[in-house]
């Protein structure tokens, strides 16, 4: 199984301890996980240095190879709301996990 983990990087990043907990898991469950990076420590200033159409192409293709998406939204982000939906797109199963409680768009929600 292959699952892409969708995660906010530039939108914040207080929910990284949770991001890492969700790839840890899958990872040990022997699921690919080619985002599993994007929860770790330093990430903002590692994906900083990639020209966004590369890192556009890279993403697609992980969606286009990924059987479902899987996104932790207690942050609001851009790129994640473009990745499920790129995602549903697609035909993905989508996944999307947030903090009981935070205030979640009503597009992701409904």
């Amino acid at each position: 199984m292959n699952i892409y983990f969708a995660c906010s990087i530039t939108g914040g990043r207080a929910y990284e301890a949770v991001y890492q907990s969700i790839t840890r898991a899958l990872l040990e469950d022997g699921i690919e996980v080619p985002t599993a990076h994007l929860a770790e420590t330093g990430v903002v200033d590692e994906e900083k240095i990639i020209e966004p159409s590369a890192v556009y192409e890279r993403d697609a293709g992980w969606m286009r190879s990924a059987d479902a998406l899987i996104a932790e939204v207690s942050v609001p982000s851009h790129g994640v709301g473009y990745e499920i939906g790129f995602a549903l797109n697609l035909g993905k199963p989508v996944l999307c996990l947030h903090e009981q409680g935070r205030a979640v768009s009503k597009m992701i929600t409904g």
